[in-house]
């Protein structure tokens, strides 16, 4: 199941007697956790109905002893064994001997496997993990009776509508451009971006929409009117309005990477819009196609007749390789490789003439 499932399962009441909480993706599992401990202790915890494992101090005996204890005065209790992952052998050890410690860890996944159809009723055990050996019976299990909740990074194209459900929740929504500005900025770092739209939903007040703008003045600290201006410079290939523009708005406090983000958002901006006015869409219906605002549908045209899609795809790339670079890639500073960027970008020629011509 997903996250968002397991806590409607929370939510509703309806929990299951044991959860695998499986995944590298910590912020959802710290999320589903959460969610999973406040359905069965509730507000009026004494206490008495929850145990907290560790899988390098806890052996399995000891995590089913407590989850086969009846709960004190109360429907349910809670035991939870995080890492579950450090009970695997490791991929290169020998096949560890019996009655050693590393046999009993391997023996575990067997004797829970063992207890999944005995499970306590009114025992709620999650068993948090990283990274597990899917073949063992335990996992098989764990897979067919749909108890595992999959944790994991969403794909970046899933980021923007993850984003916008965030919102909801908040009951905010974000504004065209908005989700795919804040997924450039932060990246797959969920915990970030949902701390992003927890800030955004409180500079917006009583507003509901969070628009480019307002991810611009919270997040990026770069207003989307100077990246656009940085990127008609490149697009004219003028490298000293690119640079010019560049120093204006380059921040060294913190490496050029919201500016980068920004770079690429509108890029992928740039790219919707081109295919859709190759399909023969009008301007603006190729701006509302590629998550702009109507009135930027004439800058977006104007833009379009100079590059090509071969053209934008190669700026993608090179952004790209300069994400790598900024973050430890390379040791050159940070300013120097924005702006050899910039000198690159101003310097390259579509292979397939100019941009696609908008009809009016």
């Amino acid at each position: 199941m997903s996250p968002e499932q397991a806590v409607a399962e929370a939510r509703d009441g309806k929990l299951r007697p044991i959860y695998l909480v499986a995944g590298e993706e910590r912020y959802l599992s710290s999320i589903v956790v959460s969610e999973l401990r406040k359905a069965v202790i509730g507000g009026m915890d004494l206490g008495l109905n929850e145990d907290q494992f560790d899988a390098d101090s806890a052996d399995v005996e000891a995590v089913l002893s407590a989850a086969r204890t009846l709960p004190m005065m109360a429907a349910r209790r809670l035991v939870v064994l995080r890492g579950l992952e450090r009970w695997e052998p490791k991929a290169d050890a020998k096949e560890p001997k019996e009655g050693t410690k590393s046999a009993s860890k391997a023996a575990a996944f067997d004797r829970l496997a063992d207890y999944v159809p005995k499970a306590s009723p009114t025992t709620t055990l999650v068993l948090v993990a990283g990274k597990l050996d899917l073949r063992r019976r335990f996992a098989l299990m764990a897979k067919k009776d749909g108890f595992t909740v999959e944790c994991e990074t969403p794909p970046r194209n899933m980021l923007p509508s993850w984003l916008g459900r965030r919102a909801r929740e908040r009951q905010k929504t974000l504004g065209p451009g908005a989700a795919e500005l804040l997924a450039d900025i932060a990246g797959p770092d969920l915990a970030r971006l949902d701390d992003a739209v927890e800030r955004l939903s409180l500079y917006v007040g009583t507003e509901t929409e969070i628009t480019e703008d307002a991810v611009a003045d919270v997040i990026v600290g770069v207003k989307p009117s100077s990246v656009w201006e940085l990127v008609g410079a490149v697009s004219r290939r003028e490298a000293g309005a690119a640079l010019a523009a560049f120093a204006r708005i380059y921040d060294p406090k913190d490496r050029g990477l919201p500016l980068l983000g920004t770079l690429a958002w509108s890029t992928r901006q740039l790219i919707r819009f081109h295919a859709a006015i190759a399909r023969g869409m009008s301007p603006p219906d190729a701006a509302k196609h590629a998550g702009a605002p109507p009135f930027k549908a004439q800058e977006l045209a104007d833009q379009c007749r100079r590059l090509s899609s071969a053209e934008l795809e190669r700026w993608l790339l090179a952004l790209s390789d300069v994400d790598v670079a900024l973050k430890g890639g390379s040791k050159r500073p940070a300013q120097a490789i924005l702006e050899s960027l910039l000198l690159t970008l101003c310097g390259t020629r579509s292979e397939q003439g100019r941009g696609v011509q908008p009809r009016p």
